[in-house]
């Protein structure tokens, strides 16, 4: 099933991704918040693993190719898209973790233009609506 996904950030202009089209395992278009978290992890760490990140493919000098310097220049920031990491990402923990930051609220989920507010909330992926993922930002300090 097809999903629409973008990220967001509080107090950042431009999301972080734009609006964009995953393909997601899941048979029935009724999940809920859980299962649609663990399917959208499981989607990410399937294309990371799929990534190439051969030892011999290692960029040494880290410097962008010519043809990538008018993209630098144009988007004003240096994103190579190396994989510097070569550890193999585990499924079961990243799916927790995605969990348990959805409980501790450093993220909210938004179906259309209603929040999702708790795991076991049902929601039918066939209404085709955009999926938001707002990361928030805590400040940090103290009252004197």
């Amino acid at each position: 099933m097809n999903i629409s996904i973008s990220v967001k950030q509080l107090g950042k202009k431009h999301p972080l991704l734009q609006e964009k089209s995953i393909a997601l395992a899941i048979e029935n278009p009724v999940i809920t918040t859980q299962q649609l978290i663990e399917s959208i992890v499981d989607h990410q760490v399937q294309l990371f693993h799929a990534s190439s990140f051969e030892f011999e493919d290692e960029d040494k000098i880290h410097l962008p190719k010519e043809n990538y310097l008018p993209i630098l220049t144009d988007t004003g920031k240096a994103g190579f898209g190396a994989i510097y990491n070569h550890n193999k990402v585990n499924l079961p923990k990243a799916q927790e973790t995605a969990i348990q930051a959805f409980e501790d609220g450093l993220y909210a989920v938004f179906y259309g233009d209603d929040q999702l507010e708790t795991l076991t909330e049902q929601i039918d992926l066939s209404q085709n609506k955009a999926i938001t993922f707002i990361r928030l930002t805590f400040l940090a300090g103290s009252y004197w």
